[in-house]
């Protein structure tokens, strides 16, 4: 696969944003949230998104240079419009207020609507976490869940993240779809031509496919834990949870109301309702830090089934993945997604991405 410097990436990505009407800091700061997803190895939320971001920004979907506000406080929760900026401009300005509150009452709990795609959900969680607090960022989306049951779409992707601090400098890091996969997965075995595995989605029939095309096409991901045999329900009501945090708390659009998920929608701003959290542990029991780094210990020790495959604690992968790729200082893009972006960068007048 072609290979691509981090640094000619982060000056595409910033490059495609501004091309678009994206103030420089906004451009930067919502580059920062993609490489984030490259870097760590989630390569369905980092360059595969841009495209999908520029086409809102160009149909007025998104508005790129807009700025959220705040519509209702109290010390320790805030209402916030996010006004159709860039999903980074209203993730940033949300989870500012929330750690402040969190260093101030204790906790911040921060509820947005009027928001658009805001790239990974752990990106905003770990924001908190290196201030020393509990962080925690959720977000609805286009309904593309089949709750059980269901031969049709209600619930999306709704992501739930937590990032907390541990002692010498560690962390445990959870950032999940309530679905099997996001749909970003499929995207990008569609790029690899290569098929998905059995569980992530349904086709148009209504059945499971492997097909990574007919997937997109139709668009009905399985909840986390597939069928209904398997669990499936577990997912379908961490989503709802989600829901609840979101939609209900912020006053945008519930998933079943969000436009259809789409490359380029004509269908308007999606009024995504998002939620961000920050939870200060020293108002707790002292010693947070060592218990938390106690309980990841004891999980990485624990005896593997397979000797060369160490157990790890969650976003133990993600951080071996970005100190190895910040190393090499490149990363690896399927050839047809390096096409994509050109064909993308001639549509919008900016230098191709250069491969190494």
């Amino acid at each position: 696969m072609p290979e691509v410097k981090l640094e000619e990436v982060r000056r595409f990505m910033e490059d495609a944003l501004k091309s678009v009407g994206a103030p420089e800091s906004e451009a930067r700061a919502h580059a920062d949230l993609l490489m984030h997803a490259d870097t760590v190895g989630h390569y369905s939320h980092g360059l595969n998104r841009l495209e999908f971001y520029v086409n809102d920004c160009q149909t007025g979907t998104c508005i790129p240079a807009a700025k959220p506000v705040i519509l209702k406080e109290s010390g320790a929760t805030a209402w916030v419009d996010g006004n159709n900026a860039l999903g980074a401009t209203v993730g940033n300005f949300c989870m500012n207020i929330a750690i402040k509150k969190a260093k101030e009452c204790g906790v911040g709990w921060v509820s947005a609507k009027q928001s658009n795609h805001y790239g990974m959900a752990g990106y905003w969680a770990l924001q908190a976490e290196r201030e020393g607090l509990i962080g925690l960022a959720f977000t609805n989306s286009s309904p593309i869940m089949v709750p059980t049951r269901s031969k049709q779409r209600a619930l999306g992707t709704n992501p739930i993240a937590m990032a907390a601090p541990a002692s010498g400098g560690d962390k445990l890091v959870v950032d999940m779809a309530s679905t099997t996969v996001a749909m970003g997965k499929i995207e990008v075995q569609i790029h690899k031509e290569e098929p998905i595995p059995e569980g992530w989605a349904l086709g148009t029939d209504g059945r499971p496919t492997t097909d990574s095309k007919a997937a997109f096409q139709a668009g009905m991901l399985m909840p986390l834990g597939g069928e209904e045999k398997t669990s499936g329900y577990k997912g379908y009501a961490l989503s709802a949870m989600v829901e609840v945090f979101c939609s209900g708390l912020s006053g945008s659009k519930s998933t079943h109301n969000i436009r259809n998920w789409e490359l380029s929608s004509a269908q308007g701003p999606p009024d995504l309702g998002q939620c961000f959290a920050a939870i200060n542990p020293s108002c707790f029991a002292p010693g947070f830090a060592e218990r938390i780094a106690d309980c990841l210990n004891t999980w990485r020790n624990l005896e593997p089934v397979d000797p060369s495959l160490p157990v790890l604690a969650p976003g133990d992968k993600e951080q071996m993945t970005s100190e190895k790729t910040k190393a090499k200082g490149t990363v690896f893009y399927p050839q047809k997604q390096i096409e994509t972006m050109e064909a993308m960068a001639k549509r919008i007048g900016i230098k191709p991405l250069q491969t190494v």
